[in-house]
């Protein structure tokens, strides 16, 4: 073994001196000591069995704790997507368009758990409820300057909203909002969910489920026409 060269002109007792110098080494490359093979008589070499068994144990227990993450993710987006589809169902059942509206945000407050949720709608309607949490803009999208940017964009954005997007949706109430959710009604709207937490609604999150509910929205808001 002591004449063995390797690649590079280095030779097995020149690698073997470099581990005594570096004992450290394994540390670092965690994975060579699973791959290196030990005497039958372990004797000496008892010791690195024992590091490779601790190696193993540590593996193991990574990969654990990263299937119990991976669990807990599936088991909630199973939930979301139990309450995404109850929300649509109970939309495909309204009768009008303030029907529809308020099972948004019956939904939204109640099987979603938000703090403040607005609906915005361009146009008018003589049927539409009134209350705080819907807002009817005659004007269109045109006299809502301050999103036209994200209407261009057609995506939902998450985190923390400018304070002239905040008080043009939640009004008084926009100094609660610590973080916020808005999605585009294709054309028709926005909707608006305001938390008290800033960490419950962030840049990074994923928006399948919140696109979802937003074709949801539309499809049944779009069945009553707006003036």
């Amino acid at each position: 073994m002591s004449d063995m060269t390797l690649k590079d002109g280095l030779t097995a007792m020149e690698v073997a001196s470099y581990l005594r110098r570096h004992p450290e080494f394994l540390n670092e490359f965690p994975d060579l000591a699973l791959a290196l093979r030990l005497p039958r008589d372990q004797g000496a070499a008892a010791s690195l069995a024992s590091y490779q068994l601790d190696v193993l144990r540590d593996k193991n227990r990574e990969l654990t704790r990263r299937l119990r993450e991976l669990i807990e993710i599936a088991h909630e987006n199973e939930q979301l997507m139990i309450r995404v589809h109850s929300l649509t169902l109970s939309l495909m059942r309204a009768t009008s368009l303030g029907d529809s509206v308020s099972r948004v945000v019956a939904g939204l407050t109640e099987d979603f758990h938000t703090d403040l949720v607005r609906v915005v709608l361009f146009g008018r309607s003589d049927s539409a409820p009134v209350s705080e949490w819907l807002i009817l803009e005659a004007g269109g999208k045109n006299a809502m300057p301050a999103f036209a940017e994200f209407l261009q964009r057609n995506e939902p954005l998450c985190g923390r909203l400018q304070p002239d997007k905040l008080a043009a949706l939640f009004g008084a109430r926009a100094g609660e909002v610590q973080s916020a959710v808005l999605m585009p009604v294709n054309g028709l709207g926005m909707l608006a969910i305001g938390s008290h937490d800033m960490d419950r609604f962030h840049p990074g999150m994923g928006t399948v489920f919140l696109k979802l509910i937003a074709e949801a929205i539309t499809a049944s808001v779009a069945r009553y026409p707006l003036d």
